[in-house]
C-alpha cells in the first residue's frame, strides 16, 4: 500500500515508523504524465515488496515539504533507511526503481517477490483497455 503524505510531520512519523525497513517516497504531481504512468507500477511494487514502505507526496498539495526535500522535478524518488536519505533519482523508470530497491533490500529478502515485468505488463494491459473504453 502506498501511504499519502501531506506534510513534514507526517513524513517524519512515517520514516520513524519504518525503523530499519527501506522507505521509498515518490514526489509527484497530478498533472504529470510520467507520474500517472508509473503510479500503477509503484502500487504493484508496494504489494510485491511487503518489507519496503512506500509513500507518495503530491508536490502541489505539499509545497513546503517538496521544497524542504529539494524537489526540482517530478517524479522524484527518494529512498530512506532509519530516517536518513540514502538514494535519489528523477524520472519514471520503473526498472531502475525496482533494481535499486532490490539492491538496497538485499538478496535475502527477495525470495518471495515476483519480477516487476509481470506487474508492468498487467498494468499496461489494464491501462490500454481502460483507455480504449474511455474513447
Amino acid at each position: 500500500m502506498v501511504q499519502i503524505i501531506k506534510d513534514t510531520d507526517e513524513l517524519k512519523t512515517f520514516l520513524k515508523a519504518a525503523g530499519c525497513k527501506l522507505v521509498v517516497v515518490e514526489f509527484s504531481a497530478k498533472w504529470c504524465g510520467p507520474c500517472k504512468r508509473i503510479y500503477p507500477l509503484i502500487h504493484a511494487m508496494s504489494l510485491q515488496y511487503r518489507n519496503v514502505m512506500f509513500a507518495n507526496v503530491d508536490v502541489d498539495d505539499s509545497k513546503e515539504l517538496a521544497q524542504s526535500y529539494h524537489i526540482k522535478s517530478v517524479p522524484t524518488f527518494q529512498m530512506f533507511k532509519q530516517t536518513r536519505k540514502i538514494f535519489e533519482f528523477c524520472g519514471a523508470d520503473a526498472q531502475k526503481l525496482e533494481a535499486k530497491i532490490q539492491e538496497l533490500i538485499g538478496p535475502a529478502q527477495l525470495s518471495h517477490t515476483m519480477p516487476l515485468r509481470r506487474f508492468s505488463r498487467d498494468c499496461q494491459r489494464w491501462n490500454s483497455s481502460r483507455w480504449s473504453r474511455n474513447k
